[in-house]
């Protein structure tokens, strides 16, 4: 029986994939619907393009990690690393500052907990090729 491509994938590729596969489903939403999202959070729905504008990019990004996976780009996946820690730190400040509701924290815990998948993905994967 044939293997699907996709479970050859090493495992800090899968971690990319399953977060670029994430941003894919949060851009869509912000896209298409919204005020549906924002209601489930409690935030004040909005007519502005701004939340479209927004999931279009977090659409490219997912598009970004989903290709890097599939490539095995040990590089890209390295460096999502550090930077996804930093999404909680921006949306805490965010919060703290009174820019957005508290719930948004729990957006950058996704980051975080989707960095600490692939940093441990990684390390493995490097002290088992030695």
């Amino acid at each position: 029986m044939k293997r699907h491509p996709l479970a050859d994938l090493s495992a800090p590729a899968q971690s990319i994939l399953v977060f670029g596969a994430y941003l894919l489903l949060l851009g869509a939403l912000l896209v298409v619907a919204p005020n549906f999202l924002l209601g489930l959070f409690g935030i004040p729905p909005t007519a502005e393009v701004w939340i479209r504008v927004v999931g279009m990019l977090v659409l490219v990004l997912g598009a970004y990690y989903a290709l890097a996976a599939i490539a095995e780009l040990r590089a890209f996946m390295r460096w999502t690393v550090p930077i996804r820690l930093c999404v909680l730190l921006f949306f805490a400040a965010f919060v703290v500052t009174g820019l957005a509701p508290p719930v948004l924290v729990l957006f950058g815990c996704v980051d975080v907990a989707g960095a600490a998948w692939t940093a441990w993905a990684l390390r493995r994967a490097t002290s088992q090729a030695l």
